[in-house]
């Protein structure tokens, strides 16, 4: 694929996945994972078995992805995925690639106690490096990823992809996403309707977040088609056409939305102080993205690097922040393209291209929404809240303690201590909600639905890239 093109595309095959699999749903349940229940006989040129590795190399940490398939159709489906994962990410060993080469040993060691020893040389392993290796460099995130292929084909027996070390266009990462959710909850794939509604898929990692739906434009629809350009992205799969929407917003992950509002918090103190004297080490600063009686010490980029002491204090308040995270949101910079969501990018109208499409939160949005609300009957239940229920659960966030113990005390003690312990939780639902309704503009009563997994597979881009890795010339014929 040629990241170059207006119009990206990219031919997948679509796995013979759907909901409701049968047979062995986890390596745990699988009595010989060198084989399958689904048939006895392969696809023609093709073993009975398939094996693949996706390693996720986050800005936050890495990931690996051991999945099996099998090859009883003309296409690979989709048994069981084994998941795991490590911290720091690649991006934190700038200077030392060999030791974020080894950093991976943990995952890799976990994919040969899974994979079958005589599948293993034909097993494709790949590492797809998101956005906090591209932040780090040309010349050092190039040094980890050469270290990292060399570890890999000289400690480990399975088969690295050709150009299967690299870090990941935003765009694809974006894309993979949506293949995955939609080929999981089988909208897309042999097993979708015939017309279907699509999700979009909204993933919000620690240094970027992507944003991938389907429009459709009709002849009441102002804009009459997809402008032209890197974020069109034309798929072909499983014998149909669509025409996705996608962006990635580097530097607006959870990370560096908090960097850039603190950033903002600190400049707004020091230039109150008679224009501007810089901040002092240590000094304490009011910062109402902190949950009000919260504090905590963090390191700002105004005019020299400098640690201070950020306080929720009495300022800590759900509509103080926001204010703050609007202005980080640049809802006003240059619209080259009409019409943009914000920092200046162009967007069709969520309104009218996307009225009633179901939308799918990921990543961060899971982690700082789900231990809000109460358990679900089943780990099967679908995690559906309107919009405006971030809003409401950043309000008793950002009111401190006093509010945790009225509105979240009964979730639980380790509630309670994972407030207490992160009084950048009010920061981060109220950047999640900016950025769904001031940012992408869904209506506050629009539902979202966010998930770690469908049947048991994680959700990601992992499965999407896998499949296309598949796709590939490799073959196992053990």
């Amino acid at each position: 694929m040629d990241d170059d093109d207006d119009d990206a595309e990219d031919d997948l095959p679509a796995a013979a996945y759907g909901p409701h699999r049968t047979g062995p749903s986890s390596y745990e349940e699988d009595t010989d994972p060198s084989s399958t229940v689904h048939c006895s006989s392969p696809s023609p040129g093709k073993a009975l078995v398939q094996y693949a590795l996706m390693l996720d190399a986050g800005s936050t940490g890495s990931r690996i992805h051991v999945y099996k398939f099998h090859n009883c159709a003309a296409s690979p489906a989709l048994e069981w995925e084994v998941f795991r994962q490590t911290r720091p990410g690649l991006s934190s060993y700038a200077g030392n690639p060999q030791g974020a080469a080894a950093s991976l040993d943990e995952l890799m060691d976990e994919a040969v106690r899974v994979v079958p020893e005589r599948l293993r040389k034909c097993t494709p392993v790949a590492v797809k490096a998101t956005a906090g290796l591209r932040l780090l460099g040309a010349r050092e995130s190039a040094e980890i990823l050469q270290a990292v292929e060399q570890r890999l084909r000289t400690r480990y027996p399975f088969t690295v992809v050709e150009d299967g070390v690299v870090i990941m266009d935003g765009k694809d990462e974006g894309v993979y996403a949506w293949i995955t959710a939609n080929y999981l909850l089988g909208t897309i794939g042999s097993s979708a309707p015939s017309t279907p509604s699509t999700y979009a898929v909204l993933d919000l990692g620690g240094a970027s977040t992507q944003i991938v739906f389907e429009p459709r434009f009709g002849t009441s629809t102002p804009d009459s088609a997809l402008e032209d350009g890197d974020h069109k992205y034309t798929l072909h799969f499983s014998g149909r056409t669509h025409t996705l929407y996608q962006h990635s917003y580097l530097g607006y992950g959870l990370m560096q939305a908090r960097r850039h509002v603190h950033n903002l918090v600190g400049f707004m103190w020091d230039f109150g102080k008679d224009g501007g004297r810089g901040l002092a080490e240590l000094e304490e600063v009011g910062n109402p993205c902190l949950a009000r009686g919260t504090r905590r010490i963090v390191e700002l980029e105004v005019a020299e690097r400098t640690n201070v002491t950020m306080l929720g204090a009495d300022v800590g308040s759900f509509e103080g922040c926001n204010r703050i995270v609007e202005l980080v949101m640049a809802k006003d910079a240059i619209c080259h393209v009409k019409p943009c969501a914000f920092n200046g990018v162009y967007q069709p109208s969520i309104l009218d291209t996307f009225p009633k499409g179901g939308i799918l939160v990921l990543s961060y949005f899971y982690d700082r929404i789900t231990p809000l609300l109460p358990a679900l009957p089943t780990e099967y239940t679908p995690r559906t809240l309107p919009i405006s229920t971030i809003a409401d659960l950043a309000t008793r966030v950002c009111a401190g303690p006093s509010s945790w113990a009225e509105h979240f005390a009964h979730l639980g003690s380790e509630v309670l201590d994972e407030l207490a312990g992160r009084p950048e939780w009010c920061l981060d639902l109220t950047f999640q909600h900016a950025l769904l309704r001031l940012g992408y503009e869904f209506a506050g009563g629009r539902e979202i639905r966010t998930e770690k997994k469908v049947e048991g597979v994680e959700l990601g881009w992992a499965l999407g890239a896998t499949i296309a890795m598949l796709d590939g010339d490799l073959v196992c014929t053990v």
